[in-house]
């Protein structure tokens, strides 16, 4: 029989209580309660999340063909990976290398070295803590690649991937999108006539989809037949196409981007703005400070949380940009502005399951480094640390 002490009771004085069965159960499920009512929400994840997340591990160490009567998953161990890195996706991959110059070899040498006096620095700063010294040393490895590989296909004679095409739309877009989140919200802030209008004209953006917003920018940037093309002809431009040139393509993305998520900046910063105490800036104020000092050294350390916060999911959400490469350009002219996840996308439609798996896994590697090097970066600032 179970007693008290057996569900984790103290029992009495004079020896475990015997419980009857139902007493028991019931003291059980109080004390479990807790665990009981995640239960859903954990199977639910699992089913949702971790189980496909599972699958396409396999499915990237595969590769799919049609036979009669149905298909069959081959196993080809890292291939697909191998395909991507050395193989006939190289240049789709990771793009096309330019020749090695002394500018090039500067540029690359410079970060090199930056990033031996990192790992240096922190290697004798750190010595009993061996973790996080292989944590710096694991982080220059991959920083100098990318680096490298974004000096030499971004150089005259070099052409980007999908990974650089993808980091350009997330540091560039994200990088725009604050600083004029920032601004508009710095105004919307003030007390100035009409500024509940102009909250709510900020905000549009966020209220239309993706796909809609990409159709909106393809009418716009129509040099020919668009409402500006009146514009465009007269200052000679109407016979230019943006769409045959790769970094008018991006740049056309790009923008279509920040337009539609500045707003979500906006939002987040007003009120990050807004909930500051009233009290430091009026102190600030009576000390003789005026409003740009008074935004540089009482503002800004106040919102600095909030931001590290909003471009820390901003950055996790523009990884998987998708709708505006597809609909504006379908990828094109060629792949240029073919994001990570439109080449998952293509590879997987036309029947590319391995290499879809083998390019998502890429990104979600990818993700994965740029956030955590970012949150270790944070909070070194946010601890002092130089």
């Amino acid at each position: 029989m179970l007693t008290e002490r057996d569900l984790g009771g103290t029992g009495s004085p004079n020896g475990p209580v015997p419980l009857s069965l139902p007493q028991a159960l019931t003291r059980w499920a109080g004390r479990q309660a807790g665990s009981l009512f995640l239960l859903p929400a954990v199977l639910l994840l699992m089913l949702m999340s971790i189980f496909p997340l599972l699958l396409s591990v396999y499915l990237s160490l595969v590769r799919f063909q049609l036979v009669p009567g149905g298909f069959k998953l081959i196993f080809v161990g890292l291939a697909n990976y191998r395909k991507l890195v050395a193989g006939i996706e190289r240049e789709h991959f990771l793009g096309l290398l330019a020749d090695l110059t002394p500018l090039i070899w500067g540029m690359g040498g410079a970060v090199t070295a930056v990033l031996l006096v990192f790992v240096i620095r922190g290697a004798a700063r750190m010595r009993p803590a061996v973790p996080r010294t292989a944590g710096r040393l694991v982080f220059a490895v991959i920083a100098g690649a990318l680096t490298w590989l974004a000096i030499r296909t971004l150089a005259p004679g070099g052409r980007p991937g999908t990974v650089i095409t993808t980091i350009l739309y997330v540091f560039v877009g994200i990088a725009v999108q604050y600083w004029l989140g920032l601004i508009l919200a710095y105004l919307a802030a003030q007390q100035i006539p009409g500024r509940r209008f102009f909250r709510v004209v900020y905000l549009l953006p966020m209220m239309i989809t993706p796909v809609g917003i990409a159709y909106t920018f393809r009418i716009m940037a129509d040099l020919g037949k668009g409402p500006f093309a009146p514009l465009w002809r007269a200052v000679g431009l109407a016979e230019v196409s943006w769409a045959g040139h790769a970094w008018g393509a991006r740049i056309v993305v790009m923008i279509g981007d920040i337009w539609q998520w500045t707003p979500f900046m906006f939002i987040v910063l007003l009120a990050a703005l807004e909930a500051q105490p009233q009290e430091l800036l009026e102190a600030a104020m009576m000390d003789g400070a005026g409003r740009w000092q008074t935004f540089w050294k009482v503002t800004w350390p106040q919102i600095l949380p909030v931001t590290s916060t909003v471009i820390l999911i901003r950055m996790i959400e523009a990884f998987k940009i998708i709708d505006l490469p597809n609909v504006l350009t379908n990828g094109g002219p060629g792949t240029a502005t073919e994001s990570l996840t439109l080449h998952a996308f293509i590879a997987w439609r036309t029947l590319d399951i391995g290499g879809s798996a083998a390019v998502a896994y890429s990104l979600l590697f990818l993700v994965t480094f740029m956030a955590l090097s970012y949150i270790s970066l944070v909070h070194r600032r946010l601890a002092g640390a130089v």
